[in-house]
């Protein structure tokens, strides 16, 4: 299995190739994050909005002009490479705790959204009647509300810990993969395969596992890969709003909301955390793009 997977990364086309690199870096940002991050997540180190030594001019005219090369700041201005934030913490540290925080939060609500959403959509497909009925329009009441709506009416009245944004994230993303699964399910459900195995006398929990699920994982895990990014954006949708991941933790949406101001003097600062929000969410779509076409059977041409 190794090998074939090897193999089928090695004939991917540039995009997917382009998607994994991004995903890669990313996750490695994420694990080593205390390693690579000069300074404490929430340690102030300089000046607010503070321009980091890329952008810093040190010529000698520029170090008259901006006070960046003092004998006291010399160490910390080549370790302050991308600036600083609203209160003066390293950008570059905020950045990295960030995706620790962010992807991880992501990754296992996406886990458990699924393990909901499979779980009752495989029940429903398989045991049909009111089994059926009763998770269907459950789903369909929590669904009739605006999914971001109704987390900001829930978050503002059971708080927001992780434990909660969790939880209150998975349940309403179950929804979503509870229509997918239970739709590819019952397209499998009725195959002589299954029925064969109902035959046999095997019980519901082995069908779900050894007949339904190994033959529903396609279309499941394209859309695992596009849930994790809409969990993605909404946690960073919910930190902008002041109901995600609440200071001084480190989150790529509340960064771009604390340091939004900086816009109006012309200043970067909150266009990283966006940018690296918009480029991992580029390169998992494109993973999950090249892995549809790849179970489609269509040829990849680009």
């Amino acid at each position: 299995m190794l090998r074939d997977v090897l193999k089928a990364l090695l004939n991917a086309p540039w995009s997917a190739k382009l998607g994994l690199v991004i995903i890669v870096i990313n996750v490695t940002l994420m694990v080593f994050a205390p390693v690579l991050s000069p300074f404490p997540e929430t340690e102030v180190v300089g000046d607010v909005w503070e321009a980091g030594f890329w952008a810093n001019d040190c010529t000698p005219e520029g170090i008259a002009a901006y006070e960046c090369w003092d004998e006291i700041n010399r160490d910390r201005e080549h370790k302050v490479l991308l600036g600083t934030d609203h209160l003066g913490r390293d950008l570059f540290t905020r950045l990295l705790y960030g995706a620790r925080n962010t992807i991880s939060i992501a990754l296992v609500t996406t886990i458990l959204s699924f393990a909901i959403g499979i779980s009752c959509g495989f029940l429903a497909a398989t045991l049909r009647g009111w089994v059926d009925q009763g998770l269907s329009r459950f789903v369909d009441v929590i669904m009739a509300f605006p999914t971001l709506i109704f987390a900001l009416m829930i978050l503002s009245v059971v708080g927001t810990s992780v434990g909660v944004l969790i939880v209150v994230i998975a349940i309403l993303d179950a929804t979503r993969v509870y229509r997918l699964s239970r739709a590819v399910a019952m397209d499998v459900e009725v195959m002589e395969y299954v029925e064969v195995a109902r035959l046999r006398g095997e019980r519901i929990w082995w069908l779900m596992r050894r007949e339904i699920l190994p033959n529903t994982l396609p279309p499941l895990v394209a859309e695992f890969g596009l849930r994790f990014c809409f969990v993605f954006l909404f946690l960073s949708a919910l930190s902008f709003l002041g109901l995600g991941l609440q200071p001084p933790t480190a989150d790529w949406g509340s960064m771009v909301k604390e340091n939004a101001g900086a816009i109006t003097f012309g200043i970067y600062t909150p266009l990283v955390p966006a940018a690296a929000i918009a480029i991992l969410t580029i390169g998992v779509n494109l993973v999950v793009d090249w892995f549809l076409r790849k179970a489609a059977g269509l040829r990849d041409e680009y």
